[in-house]
């Protein structure tokens, strides 16, 4: 008699083995996904803390500034645009206008805007990230909009603080 699997049983091995592949297949792109949602969330928070930090130093922003975010952050590319999953724009950054230092503008208001996109999946959980919608000024049942709607972020001026 000759030692070895009969057929029957190599046909159990591979059932078994694709059962088990189509479990963790799927698990695993979930698992690379929600890697890209927290990436995302982090570089839009350190950008958010680069562009406050640059603006509380020098009290302005200028024109080259605007044109090149990658002088302010490292977060962002030159547009403004925070990339996911290589080259999928999820978030474009604009720097507020008529900013110069001077008594008018240390009183009101500076706000940063955010323009997002819901193309890919990425985005779309980023924008239901707490976090994210807490820095927009939502409540957890609000949605942040697309588009011009976006979110705007206060980063000078007196918050509303009448004196």
């Amino acid at each position: 008699m000759r030692k070895g699997f009969t057929m029957i049983e190599l046909i159990f091995v591979i059932v078994i083995l694709g059962v088990l592949a189509s479990v963790a297949i799927p698990r695993l792109a979930a698992t690379r996904d929600d890697a890209e949602v927290a990436k995302a969330a982090t570089n839009l928070t350190t950008a958010i803390s680069d562009i406050t930090a640059y603006y509380t130093a020098k009290g302005s922003f200028t024109a080259s500034q605007a044109n090149d975010f990658t002088k302010i952050t490292n977060a962002l590319d030159k547009t403004g645009n925070l990339k996911v999953k290589g080259n999928t724009t999820c978030v474009t950054v604009t720097l507020p206008t008529n900013t110069t230092n001077n008594n008018a503008a240390a009183s009101t208001k500076v706000e940063l805007k955010l323009k997002f996109t819901n193309t890919d999946a990425v985005c779309k959980q980023l924008m239901k990230l707490p976090g994210v919608k807490a820095m927009c000024g939502k409540g957890d049942t609000e949605s942040i909009g697309t588009g011009s709607s976006g979110c705007k972020i206060q980063i000078g001026g007196s918050g509303g603080i009448q004196f």
